[in-house]
């Protein structure tokens, strides 16, 4: 793919298989469980678990975005970190893991630590981060942060964990590849939900690993065929379908994301309020110097749950959901769920495609709501 493209262009041309006659314009997905493989076994396709043309397709157009030397797909974003967590290391190895990160990261953290591995929890943002990672093997980065939206610089980490011989992994899901290169910035991986901004349309559950190595990746596509954590071919042609709208999305969300912070600052009902492209935001510095776009997730505290979950029901074009990234806005009392260290009136909300002037109209329309009781 050219590199002097721009990232609309590269996005819809991400994968693309050429220009040949009577063919479409992306082929359709490739059902199949097993090939014709006569004598011995050679070849790109020789067992449905091992490889399938429609995951490759995809994993080239992710390469592409990410800038990786070979990236492979996984069922979920979930399979993808697991690889990576539980693939990459070893017993008496040295893990760091983010403590305000994706609590179910953490989770693979506890079965490392069964399996011998010690385990590191620091926070994303804060010099503890550069002081954890000097005698560390895997080091497993989030930024921005979810749900708390705090930034850590990527390079300046990658060079620390470099010379204390580390890998350094990246949680890319909230940026995009649009928002953030964690490969070229130093990182070996970058990993992510493609369930999330990648996909966009709330219909599909896939995850990635992009590695700056090749070998690396041997590693983790072994890992995958081991465990069979596999996309299905529908999910991975639905993924590479929507890749060639991951800009004119990621690019309106942001913008939405935006609006949406500034209409909260300054507010009597809210507190604390998170995104990364807020100028007066802790994480904007570090984001600015780092990231191309701020994402579409803003974090904000109501007075307490029960205004909180008034709120959310108050909204008319914002769904009660537990996700983010998607075309349709999504909003939740994030303290629900058991492992995130935040106060019960927080409110994570994914800004999505619709108009700007609605949806933030449509916000503070609800805010008013809530306080009426």
């Amino acid at each position: 793919m050219n590199s002097a493209w721009s990232d609309g262009t590269r996005a819809v041309r991400a994968g693309s298989p050429g220009r040949v006659p009577g063919d479409p314009f992306l082929p359709g997905p490739v059902f199949a469980g097993t090939y014709h493989l006569p004598g011995e076994p050679t070849g790109p396709y020789q067992y449905g678990r091992y490889a399938n043309p429609t995951w490759v397709g995809l994993e080239t157009a992710i390469g592409a975005l990410e800038g990786a030397a070979d990236t492979v797909v996984f069922a979920s974003g979930m399979a993808a970190i697991s690889a990576v967590l539980l693939g990459l290391t070893a017993p008496g190895e040295v893990v760091v893991l983010p403590s305000d990160g994706y609590p179910a990261t953490r989770t693979v953290g506890e079965h490392l630590a069964a399996r011998g591995v010690t385990v590191r929890l620091v926070p994303t943002a804060g010099d503890q981060l550069e002081r954890a990672v000097s005698s560390a093997d895997l080091v497993w980065l989030e930024t921005p942060s979810n749900p708390g939206l705090d930034v850590c610089d990527i390079e300046r980490i990658a060079e620390l964990a470099h010379r204390a011989g580390a890998l350094v992994a990246v949680d890319n899901t909230l940026a995009t590849p649009l928002g953030q290169l964690p490969l070229a910035l130093g990182a070996d991986i970058s990993a992510a939900s493609g369930t999330k901004a990648l996909t966009g349309h709330s219909d599909v559950l896939l995850g990635y690993v992009a590695c700056a190595d090749a070998e690396l990746a041997d590693r983790v596509r072994s890992w995958r065929s081991l465990t069979g954590a596999i996309p299905g071919p529908m999910e991975a042609w639905l993924a590479h379908r929507s890749l060639a709208t991951l800009q004119l999305r990621v690019d309106r969300q942001a913008a939405n994301a935006l609006a949406i912070a500034q209409a909260l600052v300054g507010r009597a009902e809210v507190a604390d309020v998170r995104h990364p492209g807020l100028a007066g935001d802790p994480a904007h510095p570090q984001a600015t110097r780092q990231m191309r776009r701020f994402g579409c997730v803003v974090g904000f505290t109501l007075a307490d749950a029960d205004t909180a979950r008034r709120f959310l029901a108050a909204l008319e074009l914002v769904a009660d959901a537990t996700s983010f990234g998607g075309v349709h806005s999504m909003a939740e009392r994030r303290a629900r769920w058991a492992g995130n260290d935040v106060p019960e009136g927080f409110v994570r909300f994914s800004a999505g495609c619709e108009d700007t002037e609605d949806l933030v109209a449509d916000v503070l329309r609800a805010l008013a709501a809530a306080g009426r009781g």
